[in-house]
């Protein structure tokens, strides 16, 4: 039996294995279990997006957490980082997130966070993988007395956004400060909209209305479209964009062009060393990351070191090199001094403090990186074998490479969350990237679709 736990927790088609109800009531057993021990009561919090699949996952989940002795308090429909602070915050055992973040809503996934607040260890999801697998958990019923209590957390929202403010300067107004905000029909289209009204901005806020079935549907930070051409048409400082499950952000600035999560990093980075808040002078950032960061951090006289994708490898870097803040180029960005994990709320506050702070816009604030052309491909596959044992594909990324030169670069992987192969091709110019890129995707589609 394979792994079930990819880089961001397990995901899959809902009411498909793993994805099944079935399976989620072994999760939350085995969940239970690991955190058992003598005169303890477990204790773990449930969160959710707006998926449909969403509330078959978490009756079963809560059921399979009561059955072994645990017991379950749910949050309802709340943002990815809103349940690691809850669990961090109410010294819960664990936290689970029932998402699938930007993916389709066909998908759903859950995630686990340890009691810190941090996502578990891979020995942990290892130890639960080797409790379902052996099926040893099933064996064990507690006898009725000893079964676990399900109780509704009704303030969670309340909660979360309280912790977010206090994230935000309290030097700083943004009272009458337009921004404009697109929701994803996901978990944030609550709670984002009141954070920013609470700290006095003039909020617009599009694609909030989630009916189960249109999460990331044509919105949010994978389709910030709309929300460009509403940020200039209501002349509006800033726009944000969230992901489904609210741990992503991608930038608008005032003029209509979208931000990079690299550039978000450069703008954001810049800022902490000017404070002298950039601890270690260390900004971490993965093999995925535009070549223009690196330059830009290098202007800037600022450390970087990169990592695999994933933003819990990222997270795994910044606490053992004590740096306050690294991210992905898709907007998971981390501010470690404010949080356990990466927060697309908690990215944009610190965007419109820097906005605030340096009395600039951001689209002049941007401009301290500059993005080379890069083109990335997602190649839907049937198998995950070995790229660099496939020679057609060997063979093809060093013709790229050679005629890139030290021009560009090539990066060929598998996505830790969906059975699709990667292809990032970066270069001097955006025609010989893309070209470049769809040679080498055309020769992966042809040996492992």
């Amino acid at each position: 039996m394979g792994r079930l736990f990819g880089t961001d927790g397990i995901r899959g088609v809902a009411n498909e294995y793993p994805m099944t109800a079935e399976m989620a009531i072994k999760i939350g057993r085995a969940v239970t279990y690991l955190f058992k021990r003598p005169g303890h009561v477990p204790r773990i919090i449930i969160g959710k997006d707006t998926r449909i699949s969403g509330d078959t996952l978490e009756s079963a989940l809560v059921a399979g957490i009561c059955s072994m002795g645990g017991n379950a308090i749910t949050t309802g429909v709340l943002p990815t980082p809103g349940v690691a602070f809850l669990t961090g915050n109410m010294r819960a055992d664990a936290g689970i997130v029932i998402s699938a973040s930007h993916n389709p809503l066909e998908d759903n996934g859950i995630k686990i966070f340890g009691s810190e607040g941090f996502k578990l260890s891979e020995e942990k999801e290892a130890a639960i993988e080797e409790l379902l697998f052996s099926e040893h958990v099933a064996s064990l019923n507690p006898a009725p007395r000893e079964f676990g209590k399900a109780t509704r957390l009704d303030d969670a929202g309340g909660r979360y956004i309280v912790f977010l403010k206090h994230s935000f300067p309290k030097n700083i107004s943004v009272e009458g400060i337009r921004i404009v905000l697109d929701c994803a029909h996901g978990a944030a289209c609550k709670v984002a909209p009141a954070t920013f009204l609470e700290l006095g901005a003039e909020v617009t806020a599009l694609f909030n209305e989630p009916d189960g079935r249109n999460i990331n549907v044509n919105c949010g930070s994978q389709h910030p479209e709309k929300l460009a051409k509403t940020v200039v048409e209501k002349k509006a400082a800033v726009g944000f964009a969230f992901d489904g499950d609210g741990d992503r952000l991608i930038a608008v600035d005032e003029k209509g062009d979208v931000l990079t999560g690299d550039q978000v990093l450069a703008v954001c980075s810049a800022t902490l060393k000017k404070e002298g808040r950039l601890a270690n002078n260390l900004v971490v950032r993965t093999v995925m990351s535009n070549t223009g960061l690196s330059v830009a951090l290098r202007e800037m006289g600022v450390d970087s070191v990169m990592t695999d994708v994933g933003d819990r490898a990222v997270l795994e870097e910044m606490r053992a090199r004590g740096a306050v803040i690294g991210g992905e180029d898709s907007g998971h960005i981390i501010f470690l001094d404010h949080h356990t994990t990466g927060d697309g709320i908690i990215t944009a506050l610190q965007v419109l403090a820097v906005i605030k702070k340096e009395g600039r816009p951001l689209s002049e604030l941007a401009k301290i990186m500059k993005v080379f052309p890069q083109t990335l491909m997602n190649v839907e596959v049937t198998k995950r074998e070995d790229t660099a044992a496939i020679p057609e594909i060997v063979r093809v990324v060093k013709d790229v490479e050679d005629r890139l030169e030290s021009e560009g670069r090539v990066l060929v992987r598998y996505s830790g969350t969906q059975n699709i192969c990667r292809v990032m091709v970066e270069g001097p110019t955006k025609e010989l990237t893309e070209k470049c890129c769809r040679q080498i995707a055309e020769v992966v589609r042809e040996k492992l679709g």
